[in-house]
């Protein structure tokens, strides 16, 4: 198991900029898994963070080399759950989670890491891998730990089963058309009303039918940021806003009441992430703009929780910032369970990569419809990655590679890891610093 500091100056032209992360060096807590089966496969996974910090998190990707290295890797790909309920499991390591935090998105990063080499032991890119198992073997990778008054297996497999009926249409569908996609690659709130306007209109003429605005720093530029996108996208554009977790439950209600004239479909992280009953009580008071969050609820509890209380219209599940791909079949059999849309997060260097899969399996085997569901897109460092997203017509299509598609190019993690890669290394010594 090796791992990797890799950051990215996305600050300095503000992409990803937003009202609580002004400056954010788009970064991955990055480790590649090898093995000595002969095969020549690897796993490749990582956790996002943006700058500062970063080393912290491979520390604790680190910290998990035990508990990985020395499995045989035939068990380890058949059961991944295995390795989930170590890591979760091990007493010592629960103390600084439990669940949550940088241990726990650690855990997310080396799970995801294994997920990846089975698909590519299986010659098939993980959202087929997934829509192809068996139900039973599904709910096996299931932790339902308390979640269960909420969700039995039974349940899950009832789910899982029903989800499978017309399964073969769907992924023709699927691989002749894509999925939907919103961007927000507009409306970073670092960007110039002129900006924000060019990228809006070329968004619309691309095919995308939702596009997302950050606001919430200054109530009077979000007025006329809004009143701009609006007027670049017309009436028959879905318009998002995202507030980055900026506001007090009673500033939301008031400031999304203040947007409301630009119809805004979906008010997403109003106020902390953790608020499940200010989330309630902000839904209550804003509709009918949806609520949406998700993006930074620490573990399939949250989510239970913000379903079980209605505080949400949108989840969305972020495929870096849970416990890997087990916790997000949690994830999404708790949303069918409860009927409520799944529209990714995906902001961010390698989420568009990951979470496409993720929302391509719940198409086919949970939830059967992509109506009023979109995966999140930003046009940002796609370049890094072997496989990397592709989108036409405001649709993702369908990953073709076996894998998770989260491998980056050799040559992009030697230039980026942080401080020593050919990047920093000379960015560092042209302005006289050092790491």
């Amino acid at each position: 198991m090796e791992t990797y500091d890799i950051r990215f100056p996305t600050s300095r032209e503000l992409d990803g900029s937003d009202a609580m992360n002004p400056d954010p060096d788009y970064s991955a807590a990055y480790l590649v898994l090898r093995t000595d089966a002969g095969d020549g496969t690897e796993g490749h996974g990582f956790a996002f963070t943006i700058g500062r910090g970063n080393d912290v998190q491979v520390a604790a990707l680190d910290t998990l080399r035990a508990h990985v290295t020395g499995r045989p890797v035939a068990e380890l790909c058949a059961d991944p759950g295995s390795l989930s309920r170590a890591l979760t499991g091990d007493s010592q390591l629960r103390w600084l989670g439990p669940e949550k935090g940088v241990m726990h998105m650690a855990t997310g990063a080396v799970v995801n890491a294994v997920w990846d080499l089975a698909a590519k032991r299986a010659r098939k890119p993980l959202w087929k891998l997934l829509a192809d198992a068996e139900p039973e073997w599904l709910v096996s990778q299931v932790d339902f730990r308390y979640i269960a008054d909420a969700l039995t297996p039974r349940e899950a497999l009832d789910l899982l089963r029903r989800g499978r009926e017309g399964r073969e249409a769907r992924e023709a569908d699927l691989v002749r058309r894509g999925y939907p996609a919103y961007t927000t690659s507009p409306g970073w709130l670092g960007y110039s009303d002129d900006k924000l306007t060019r990228l809006a209109e070329e968004a619309v003429a691309e095919g995308f039918t939702q596009i997302k605005l950050k606001v919430g720093a200054d109530l009077e530029d979000d007025v006329r940021r809004c009143r701009a996108a609006r007027a670049a996208v017309g009436p028959g554009i879905r318009l998002a806003v995202d507030a980055n977790q900026r506001w007090n439950v009673d500033e939301a209600i008031a400031w999304t009441k203040a947007l409301a004239a630009f119809d805004p479909y979906w008010i997403e992280e109003p106020t902390s992430p953790d608020d499940i009953l200010g989330h309630a009580a902000i839904r209550t008071a804003v509709a009918p703009v949806k609520v949406a969050t998700g993006e930074h609820a620490q573990n399939r509890i949250v989510f239970k929780q913000f379903l079980q209380a209605g505080a949400i219209d949108v989840l969305q599940l972020d495929a870096a910032r849970v416990g890997g791909v087990n916790e997000n079949l949690a994830v999404l059999l708790l949303a069918a369970k409860f009927g409520v849309p799944v529209c990714p997060h995906a902001g961010g260097v390698g989420l568009c990569e990951l979470v496409q899969h993720l929302a391509m399996f719940d198409y086919l085997a949970l939830s059967g419809t992509t109506e009023d569901r979109v995966i999140e897109y930003v046009d940002h460092l796609h370049e890094h990655f072997v496989h990397p997203v592709h989108v036409a017509g405001g649709r993702y299509r369908a990953p073709s590679a076996p894998g998770f598609s989260s491998a980056m190019h050799p040559a992009s993690i030697a230039a980026y890891t942080y401080p020593d890669g050919a990047f920093w290394a000379a960015d560092l010594a042209s302005r006289g610093e050092t790491a």
